[in-house]
């Protein structure tokens, strides 16, 4: 069980940093004035990043990453206590 949570954990981790880093670019590109080149403006038109699906998923990927963080965190320490 150990092991699925620690892939849990390192894959949530990879997800959040990834969603992350492109609302960023998204971010970037909005307030630079220009179309995001990631498939997030409309009709090549500049999009508020805030209600791309992006920041929603980056948000997703964070509660799951830090549930998964606590849960990670507790099967630690149950190890360090047997």
């Amino acid at each position: 069980m150990k092991k699925v949570i620690t892939a849990q954990f390192v894959v949530l981790l990879v997800g959040v940093l990834f969603a992350w880093t492109n609302f960023t670019w998204e971010v970037i590109y909005w307030l630079r004035n220009l179309a995001c080149p990631f498939g997030c403006s409309l009709f090549g038109r500049p999009v508020n990043p805030f209600l791309t699906p992006c920041f929603y998923g980056a948000l997703f990927f964070t509660a799951a990453f830090v549930l998964a963080a606590v849960l990670f965190k507790k099967s630690r320490g149950g190890q360090a206590q047997e």
